[in-house]
C-alpha cells in the first residue's frame, strides 16, 4: 500500500478511532518531555568542570581549556591572577550581600597564556577592571546600582567564545545576575569579532571594546548595526596613523613598510591598509607567521633574509604592521647592524607589550641608535603638567591614580607604562557610565535596550572622562579625535617614555566634545 492508499484508509476511520489516535500521540509526546525534564542534566564527559561544583567554568575544545565565567569564586590562572581574583570576589560578595540593587558587567577577555609577556597584559587588564569597579561602588557619590564584575574567559584567541556566549546571554536574561554590558574585547581577530556579533546582535547585549583598534571592529554609516550598541574607547588604527602622521616629521628619503599578511587577523590586517594609506609610495616588505600570535616560528631567519632588501632602501623610517612577537623579531634583527642606519621603528598600540618581553635585546638595541616609537592607548604621564584642556586632564587620570593608590599590592603588582590597566579600567568606566546613565532616578535596574540607546547621552557636556583622556562617543559609538599617546622604547633603561600626545584630527576634539555631523 502506498502513502496516497494509507491517507485515503485513515480518513475513513470513524471519527472516534481517529480522536483516540490522536490522543494516543500526544500523550506520548507529553511522557517523553517529562521524562526529558526528570532527566538529570550531565556535563558530556568531554566537558568536565573546573574547579568545584557549580563554578561555571568547565573544559571545552582540544586543549580542555577552562573557559567560561566566574564572579571570582574560579580563579583561572592562580600564578598571576590569584590577588586581584581574590579582591573580585569579596567585591562582588558584598555588591550581593547589600540590599541595595546592583547590575552586572563581564569582562570578556583570555584569561590563560603561557607567554610571560601575556601573562602580565592579562593580570594587568583584569586589575584595570577591578580598579573601576572598586571606583564605582565606592568613590563615585553613592551612585546606583551596584557593579558586579565577572570574569569570562572565552579560550585561547577567543576560540571557544560559543559556551561562554551561551552562558552570558542567560545572565543577561536572570533577576539574579542582570548582566547589562560585556566589555573587554582585547583582541582584534575574527573569532573576536563573531563573539561580539552574537552578543551584540543574537541577544541583544551592550558591548564597550577595549583594546581593539581594527578599523573594522567599528560601526560606520555604512554599516551602523554591524555590532548593535557598541561603544568603542580606543581609537583605529587608521585614527592611530593619522595622529603619528600629523606628530612625526617626514623622511625626506620616504619610508619602508614591513608587513605580516597572515590572515584572520583584523588588526594585523587595518593597520598594514592604514599605513599604506599614509605612506603609498614606500617600498614594502612582507612576511607571513604562525598562525598563533605568540609562536616566534622561523620569522628571525625570515627578517635576517630581509636585511639586504631594507638596507637597499635608503629610508629612515619604518612602519612595521604586525604583533609584538614579530616586531621583537624584527628590531632584535634590526639592532644586529647589518644595515648601521639609526632607522626609526614605527608601530600600532599593540606594541605597549614589547617592553615587558625578556627576549627584547636592549644592549644591542641601544648600540645600534634604532628608535622604537609606537601609538599608545594611554600612558600614566600623558597629561601630567598639562592645563585643562578639551581632549583630557590630569585631573581625570587622579581618579584612576587613586583607585591604584588604595588597591596598592593587594591585587599584585600593577603596571602602567604597557596602556593596558589603563585602557581596560577606562573600558569598564564606560560600561559603568552607560549602565547608570540609564537607570534614572528611580533607581531600578534598566533594560538591554535602554543601556544600549544610553550611549547616545555620552557626550556633549556628559563624555566618559577617561584616565587615558576623554572618550567623545560618535553617532555610531566611536571614540572621535581620541589622544593618542606617542611612547618610545628606552634602551639605557630598560623601560618606556612618553614622546607627546598625537591627535587623528591634528588637534584635541571641540570643547562640547561632539563629533561632526556624518561621523
Amino acid at each position: 500500500m502506498n502513502v496516497l492508499d494509507q491517507l485515503r484508509e485513515w480518513f475513513r476511520w470513524p471519527p472516534g478511532r481517529i480522536f483516540k489516535s490522536v490522543l494516543v500521540v500526544a500523550l506520548l509526546a507529553v511522557v517523553g518531555v517529562v521524562v526529558a525534564l526528570l532527566r538529570p542534566v550531565v556535563i558530556p564527559p568531554d566537558h568536565p568542570g573546573c574547579g568545584k561544583g557549580g563554578s561555571g567554568v568547565s573544559k571545552y575544545g582540544p586543549d580542555h581549556e577552562c573557559v567560561g565565567v566566574t564572579d571570582g569564586s574560579y580563579d583561572y590562572a592562580p600564578a598571576y591572577l590569584r590577588e586581584v581574583t581574590d579582591r573580585i570576589r569579596a567585591e562582588n560578595r558584598a555588591v550581593t550581600k547589600s540590599t541595595h540593587p546592583y547590575a552586572t558587567v563581564a569582562l570578556m577577555i583570555p584569561m590563560v597564556s603561557s607567554s610571560a609577556s601575556e601573562q602580565r597584559q592579562i593580570r594587568e587588564e583584569v586589575q584595570g577592571a577591578y580598579l573601576a569597579q572598586w571606583r564605582a561602588n565606592r568613590k563615585d557619590n553613592s551612585e546606583a546600582p551596584a557593579i558586579r564584575l565577572v570574569l569570562a574567559n572565552p579560550g585561547r584567541a577567543y576560540t571557544q567564545w560559543r559556551p561562554v556566549v551561551a552562558k552570558l546571554a542567560a545572565m543577561s536574561r536572570s533577576g539574579r545576575d542582570n548582566l547589562r554590558v560585556v566589555a573587554g574585547f582585547n583582541l582584534s581577530v575574527a573569532d573576536t569579532a563573531d563573539a561580539m556579533s552574537a552578543l551584540a546582535n543574537t541577544y541583544g547585549i551592550p558591548l564597550v571594546g577595549g583594546p581593539l583598534t581594527a578599523d573594522d571592529f567599528t560601526n560606520t554609516p555604512q554599516q551602523p548595526r554591524r555590532f548593535t550598541n557598541l561603544v568603542r574607547v580606543a581609537p583605529t588604527n587608521s585614527d592611530e596613523a593619522n595622529a603619528l602622521v600629523h606628530f612625526m616629521p617626514r623622511d625626506p628619503n620616504g619610508s619602508l613598510i614591513v608587513e605580516d599578511t597572515r590572515p584572520r587577523d583584523n588588526y594585523i590586517q587595518t593597520l598594514r591598509e592604514a599605513f599604506e594609506r599614509q605612506a603609498p609610495n614606500a617600498h614594502v616588505e612582507q612576511f607571513q607567521s604562525p598562525d598563533d600570535i605568540n609562536d616566534p616560528g622561523n620569522i628571525s631567519n625570515v627578517f635576517d633574509g630581509k636585511l639586504a632588501n631594507i638596507c637597499a632602501a635608503k629610508a629612515h623610517v619604518i612602519y612595521f604592521a604586525g604583533r609584538p612577537v614579530q616586531l621583537r623579531q624584527f628590531v632584535n634583527a634590526l639592532a644586529n647592524g647589518a644595515c648601521d642606519t639609526p632607522y626609526t621603528v614605527v608601530s600600532g598600540s599593540n606594541a605597549s607589550v614589547l617592553v615587558g618581553d625578556g627576549e627584547l635585546d636592549w644592549d644591542k638595541l641601544k648600540k645600534s641608535g634604532i628608535t622604537v616609537e609606537y601609538a599608545a592607548l594611554g600612558y600614566p604621564d600623558e597629561w601630567k603638567g598639562r592645563t585643562p584642556a578639551p581632549g583630557g586632564s590630569q585631573d581625570d587620570y587622579a581618579e584612576f591614580a587613586q583607585a591604584v593608590q588604595a588597591a596598592g599590592h593587594a591585587i599584585g603588582e600593577i603596571g602602567l607604562t604597557d596602556e593596558r590597566t589603563i585602557t581596560q579600567y577606562d573600558t569598564v568606566w564606560t560600561a559603568v557610565r552607560e549602565i547608570r546613565t540609564a537607570t534614572g532616578a528611580n533607581v531600578r535596574i534598566p533594560r538591554l535596550p535602554e543601556v544600549g540607546h544610553s550611549r547616545d547621552n555620552m557626550h556633549g557636556t556628559t563624555p566618559v572622562r577617561g584616565a587615558s583622556g576623554w572618550i567623545c562617543l560618535d553617532n555610531y559609538g566611536n571614540a572621535y579625535d581620541k589622544a593618542v599617546a606617542v611612547v618610545r622604547l628606552d634602551p639605557a633603561a630598560h623601560a618606556t617614555r612618553l614622546v607627546g600626545i598625537a591627535w587623528p584630527t591634528g588637534g584635541p576634539p571641540p570643547a562640547d566634545c561632539t563629533a561632526p555631523r556624518g561621523t
